[in-house]
């Protein structure tokens, strides 16, 4: 059984129905800096006041532009967070520089161009953010759902780290729900 928009997934395990984890990672919307725009604040809570189910973990990559996009999120959806807002930088790279001399020599693209003009950098922030999305993952109850809210091209770095698939560049407000089948992940886009 599924629903919209990820919230209960069952999953036949061994003759039993077993819940499924799931992670959206949404990239942040427009910004003028770290700080997000009008059009950027309206976006955000639009995108939000489409939300679901409350999710278990709410996640920024801890730059303002990320956060902000979190907290209009919310403002959006009109949930609340009792677990509040998580920080967790290892979303956010620290070779932002390097990220952004590759996307110029590769012309853009996803994470399979950017490999070609800079195998290292992919291999090893791939690592870095899979391991990071691996942590939430594990971190979570079966059934249970998280929002991290960052950047590109590091989500698609993450989702590449973890289950070795090329993604399509996540536009700002866009992103992907990643679910977790057992060992198994499956990938949707989010508009």
């Amino acid at each position: 059984m599924t629903t919209q928009l990820g919230v209960a997934v069952l999953q036949e395990v061994n003759g039993g129905a077993r819940l499924v984890k799931t992670v959206e990672l949404r990239r942040h919307t427009a910004s003028d800096g770290d700080r997000l725009t009008p059009e950027g604040i309206a976006a955000a809570v639009e995108i939000g006041s489409r939300f679901g189910a409350p999710y278990d973990l709410l996640i920024s990559s801890g730059a303002q532009r990320a956060t902000q996009t979190l907290a209009c999120f919310l403002a959006g959806s009109g949930q609340r967070s009792p677990a509040g807002v998580t920080v967790d930088e290892t979303f956010r790279s620290t070779v932002e520089e390097r990220w952004f001399s590759v996307a110029r020599q590769s012309g853009g693209g996803d994470i399979g161009a950017f490999q070609k003009a800079d195998s290292a950098l992919v291999e090893e922030e791939a690592n870095r953010f899979g391991g990071a999305l691996r942590r939430v993952f594990d971190s979570l109850e079966d059934g249970g759902r998280a929002l991290i809210v960052g950047h590109s091209p590091m989500h698609e770095a993450a989702v590449y780290g973890l289950t070795g698939q090329v993604i399509a560049p996540i536009a700002k407000g866009s992103g992907v729900r990643v679910i977790q089948h057992g060992r198994d992940f499956r990938i949707e886009q989010l508009s």
